[in-house]
């Protein structure tokens, strides 16, 4: 090319699916993977019900779930939608302030790109690789942070998040992820008005990520945005990928908030749908499932089985790793993943786990031979000796190292199995290099 066109920023990785590739070559060698690496609930196991099932049948047999579908979704839907916020009494909002995606992917993207190059969403810190990595692509520069503190069980630090909203202009938004991917930590209410407050006093717009708000457990409780946005401009992504779960239907939506009160956020608003236009519309069938399926008689009872499990599978893997040496874990209340966090300065590039394969050693040396960051190193090594796969924490844009597992196996005793193997190997890795 008579010059460079990729834009800056190009060179970031989606670790969650890029590890991939390294642990199916180990498939190749012979190695059985056990797949903690994606928030995938069908792919682990969960059995999808029949009732459930005999819904989209239904929908099947009606011609129109083979057309396309309104640019902003189905009138239906979005009025069922509408419905659900609006009996909350705390916002109101009708069926023109949603707008549906082909997957949240697709509407962070559209969310993301709509901006100005020169303005800013801030983000938590570590935060989801499919917010970091469309903010910084808009942009073309690293992203604006605030810290989630693990020692304070993934508490976000409010104080950090005002002084950079202060000193820095070109910051125009602020991101919410609750509950958090990848930390499983659920926002208080006090928590969140502090950061509704702080849009507020600085004219600000909220990006709510709540994809995982009915997962839920714990004994915790967190409000909707809705409940607390007042008459601050935002919008708030949901989906079905991970609720029903259905992430192939790749289906998501944005309710937007308040945006008659501002005419620049309204603008901002019409670039997103705009974007939405030049591709005319969204997934049908997934849109008309989705009053079916959560109207339901057999939904909510569904919804809570695997919330038990979910919790369940949370108090194994905290137990057995809340007082291992070497890491800080904090107990998942939402979502179903799980952060581990090495303590400062155990991890080197002297340590090793051994290896019985000779191809797959020679493969993990080359592949950490290179200067790549501890903990990445640490998961190369624990893949290649265990079959065990898992992201590194910094590939969520953090300088903490650790990981993110899941907690999505139907198998609460092979659960436990591959959880105490990983604690053995945290033990035997770092140790390793004494």
């Amino acid at each position: 090319m008579r010059f460079d066109i990729a834009k800056s920023g190009s060179g970031l990785v989606y670790e969650i699916r890029s590890i991939v590739n390294i642990a199916n070559k180990l498939k190749g060698y012979g190695t059985q993977v056990y797949w903690e690496n994606i928030g995938d609930p069908v792919e682990k196991g969960e059995k999808i019900p029949e009732w459930m099932k005999e819904v989209l049948i239904d929908i099947l047999r009606e011609n129109r779930s083979f057309a396309y579908s309104p640019t902003k979704g189905m009138l239906e839907t979005r009025e069922f939608l509408v419905e659900r916020v609006n009996r909350r009494g705390k916002v109101q909002i009708t069926p023109e302030d949603i707008i549906f995606f082909n997957g949240l992917g697709d509407a962070i993207a559209r969310a993301y790109s709509s901006i100005r190059v020169d303005a800013r969403i801030i983000m938590p810190e570590p935060t989801y690789s499919t917010h970091l990595l469309a903010e910084v692509l808009h942009a073309s520069f690293p992203p604006n942070t605030y810290r989630m503190n693990p020692y304070s069980n993934w508490y976000p630090d409010i104080r950090e998040l005002e002084q950079k909203v202060k000193s820095h202009r070109s910051i125009v938004g602020i991101l919410v992820i609750n509950p958090d991917n990848p930390t499983g930590f659920v926002y208080p209410a006090e928590t969140l008005k502090q950061i509704v407050d702080i849009a507020k006093e600085y004219d600000l717009f909220l990006v709510f990520d709540e994809t995982y708000h009915n997962l839920v457990y714990g004994r915790k409780k967190t409000p909707r945005l809705s409940d607390v946005v007042g008459d601050v401009p935002a919008i708030c992504m949901k989906g079905i990928s991970k609720e029903f779960p259905w992430p192939g239907s790749r289906c998501g939506w944005i309710e937007v908030y308040n945006s008659e009160k501002d005419e620049i956020f309204s603008r901002y608003v019409d670039a997103i749908l705009n974007q939405k236009m030049s591709e005319v519309c969204s997934t049908t069938l997934p849109q008309l499932a989705i009053p079916k399926i959560m109207s339901h008689p057999e939904y909510e009872n569904y919804l809570a089985e695997r919330i038990r499990h979910y919790e369940k599978l949370s108090d194994i893997a905290f137990n057995i790793l809340k007082d291992l040496p070497y890491i800080m874990v904090n107990r998942t209340n939402g979502a179903f993943y799980m952060t581990v966090v090495f303590n400062e300065a155990v991890l080197n590039n002297r340590q090793i786990l051994p290896i019985k394969n000779r191809e797959i050693k020679s493969y993990i040396e080359q592949l950490t031979a290179e200067k790549i960051e501890f903990d990445k190193r640490f998961v190369y090594y624990l893949l290649g000796a265990t079959g065990i796969c898992v992201v590194p924490l910094t590939s969520f844009f953090t300088s903490l190292p650790g990981f993110r597992m899941t907690l999505l196996d139907k198998d609460a005793d092979n659960f436990e199995f591959v959880i105490k193997i990983i604690a053995e190997k945290i033990v035997q890795y770092i140790e390793s290099s004494n």
